[in-house]
């Protein structure tokens, strides 16, 4: 069987009752004696699966400047030439050059007191990615694998776990939650195409005869040992032959999409990214991450974000509203981020350096309330003058727009048991 981007990697509905109604008759059953405690946290964690909710993370790879996308200052020492507009919200200004994305400001929530300590591109990336700092003793999993071990439907032929755009971004996989989890990447010309061999070049007959073989191969190395490779072979070996063989990979083909759809996308790669990852969670797909890369804008940062905006602003708007019109956005969270923010004080090179005191992100669906600012920065953007918000704190509030349990713990390699989430607590103001 060839190689493809997933095998690389290893190096709907919502139900008619509620969750709340659920939970009360499971216990209800527990109580009666019929089945016990475990049974019904299984019948629970499956109704969640059977939910249907899903997170699409739009990462800014390079740490965007907050004060030229969503919290300009203009007219200030440290604004420079970026200037404001307004929003489809009485009140709420952001940055010129993301006028598309102001019209959806109704549905968004801006947060402009995100403040953290790590300045380091890899480490900060790291931390946004999985909500811990980099240790040299544990690998953890990324966001996507976690909320994938909670929500992704146990049979699925889609991954549970979709990257794609840059490869740039080391160590955010699965981690010690192991192979089910990794993510499938989806990068460069194969972005809005079947990705590259995925299609079976034999039959599906003898394709089945091969895997057969494989299976008595593998069989043969578990017993005399190799029972740990042999399974996690086998299941990438699984899934993969589940994704070549289901008609559902032509959810990865945009080519039945109108021109019109793509156009409100942009001819973009991350443009071509966001409308896939419509199309991915509306197939199933629990958790997709869409990145953008060149951020890192130590020069010219004017005229740098000027031309990443007119890439990203369309595609951030149109996701928001195809998902709000399909009727998807209120079980779908969008998060846009990055790794940290700019310096508020433009350098020698007209650029923004390394500045994790406080940047922003903005965060839709999923149940948030939009139309609001979330936090304050100081007028010079020197930092947060009100309602911080961490990393943990970031992370609690997507667990809590999704319906998982922070606190759940996983256990490490090293017999460690590591929370979802180590700390923090929801924005409040987000959920109305």
């Amino acid at each position: 069987m060839t190689n493809f981007a997933w095998h690389e990697n290893v190096a709907l509905t919502q139900r008619s009752f509620s969750r709340r109604s659920f939970l009360y008759g499971a216990s209800a059953v527990a109580a009666s004696g019929a089945v016990n405690f475990r049974d019904v946290m299984s019948l629970q964690a499956e109704e969640l699966r059977k939910q249907g909710r899903a997170m699409i993370l739009l990462f800014m790879q390079g740490g965007p400047s907050q004060m030229e996308t969503f919290d300009p200052k203009p007219g200030t020492e440290n604004g420079g030439s970026t200037t404001a507009i307004d929003t489809s919200v009485s009140g709420i200004q952001i940055a010129e050059g993301w006028e598309q994305t102001a019209r959806q400001m109704k549905e968004i929530a801006i947060i402009r007191s995100m403040t953290n300590k790590e300045g380091e591109h890899q480490r900060a990336a790291y931390q946004m990615h999985t909500g811990y700092i980099p240790s040299g003793s544990v690998k953890h999993p990324s966001l996507g694998a976690l909320i994938a071990k909670e929500l992704a439907p146990m049979e699925r032929d889609l991954p549970a776990v979709v990257t794609i755009g840059d490869r740039g971004i080391n160590g955010m996989g699965a981690g010690f939650l192991g192979v089910d989890y990794e993510p499938f990447q989806v990068a460069g010309r194969s972005v809005g195409m079947v990705p590259d061999n995925v299609s079976p070049i034999i039959g599906e007959k003898r394709f089945t005869r091969r895997m057969g073989l494989m299976e008595r191969l593998d069989a043969e190395f578990a017993s005399r040992g190799g029972e740990t490779v042999v399974g996690n072979h086998r299941r990438i070996y699984d899934k993969s032959a589940k994704l070549v063989l289901s008609p559902m990979t032509k959810t990865f083909d945009l080519g039945n999409e109108s021109t019109e759809t793509k156009e409100r996308y942009g001819n973009s790669e991350f443009g071509k990214g966001c409308l896939l990852a419509r199309r991915l969670v509306e197939a199933g797909v629990t958790f997709v991450e869409v990145r953008m890369g060149g951020w890192d804008t130590h020069q010219d940062v004017f005229e740098n974000v000027k031309g990443l905006a007119s890439k990203c602003d369309p595609a951030v708007a149109a996701l928001i509203a195809d998902l709000r019109d399909r009727g998807l956005l209120d079980k779908t969270l969008v998060l846009w981020t990055g790794e940290f923010g700019r310096t508020p004080k433009v350098n020698p090179r007209t650029g923004r350096d390394h500045w994790p005191r406080n940047f922003n992100a903005l965060i839709a669906g999923g149940g948030i309330k939009g139309g609001q600012v979330i936090g304050e920065s100081a007028k010079d953007g020197m930092g947060v003058l009100s309602d911080p918000v961490t990393v943990p704190d970031l992370f609690s509030t997507i667990c809590k727009s999704l319906d998982v349990n922070p606190a759940k713990e996983n256990m490490s390699p090293i017999g460690r048991p590591l929370k979802i989430v180590d700390g923090g607590k929801p924005v409040a103001q987000l959920f109305g």
